[in-house]
């Protein structure tokens, strides 16, 4: 009999441990009230940056707090409520992103502006000093731009900047970034690249500019040409030190004709 009892009592055990195990599966990964908690700091934290890379890291951060809800009796009755805040978050992070681009693009040209050659350049420069490699800084001057936009205008000389833009895109690596730095000038950044074979790259874009681009002038075509100043980052070199070194690099290649690279003091 007593035999009987102790049986009844294990059975009766493992009943109430099935059912506390099942209880625990059911229980929300996260609790929809913290939830909801949590989304309100985060919105806080989107209110005081105007920083686009910032809210969208946030809102990665709801979104994977949003698909980490389980569907427990709760929360299951807003399993559209779920689905529709998720559209709507990613939706805004696609916003963001476009908008992040618009911002950081010059207009015209489509190669990044100022405000995005910084942020990339943080980037890079990070990239570079992490893994030990060089970064090659190339600052442009389209020669004798004035004259062009004097003697056949500012329309004509947008489309010689945007074919300038082109013909760089089409002969860099998909690594390689193409910058407006202001009005004829540009940079170029090169990951992971030595001197010899910057300057490399930088002639071959000025042979596929002059090959693909001219000007007609008492019929004769004269090539679009540009001088530039090549540098190579040192390790933890701030983006404005290594601009100006390719920049006084470049006035020399102006000063000794034209149509050249010459590398930057180290």
């Amino acid at each position: 009999m007593q035999e009987a009892i102790k049986q009844k009592q294990k059975r009766m055990l493992r009943l109430v441990k099935s059912t506390n195990a099942i209880k625990s599966e059911q229980k929300p990964m996260i609790d929809s009230e913290d939830y909801y908690k949590q989304v309100e700091r985060y919105a806080e934290q989107i209110r005081k940056t105007s920083n686009a890379d910032e809210i969208i890291g946030i809102l990665d951060i709801v979104l994977s707090e949003t698909r980490g809800l389980r569907f427990s009796d709760e929360v299951f009755a807003a399993q559209e409520q779920v689905k529709v805040a998720e559209q709507k978050i990613e939706s805004l992070k696609s916003e963001l992103e476009q908008l992040r681009e618009l911002v950081q693009t010059d207009q015209m040209t489509g190669a990044f502006n100022r405000r995005g050659l910084e942020d990339i350049f943080k980037r890079e420069a990070a990239r570079s000093d992490r893994n030990a490699q060089s970064l090659g800084v190339i600052l442009i001057d389209l020669d004798n731009f004035k004259q062009i936009n004097d003697n056949f205008g500012h329309q004509y000389g947008d489309s010689v900047l945007i074919n300038l833009v082109t013909v760089a895109k089409e002969t860099l690596r998909p690594s390689d970034i193409v910058a407006r730095f202001g009005g004829e000038e540009f940079v170029i950044l090169l990951p992971d690249v030595e001197m010899q074979d910057a300057l490399t790259i930088i002639q071959r874009i000025q042979n596929n500019l002059a090959k693909n681009f001219s000007i007609q002038s008492d019929s004769q075509a004269l090539p679009i040409t540009f001088s530039a100043g090549v540098a190579l980052r040192s390790f933890g070199e701030h983006q404005n030190s290594v601009i100006s070194r390719a920049d006084k690099a470049l006035y020399q290649a102006k000063r000794t004709g034209k149509n050249r690279a010459i590398p930057a003091l180290t």
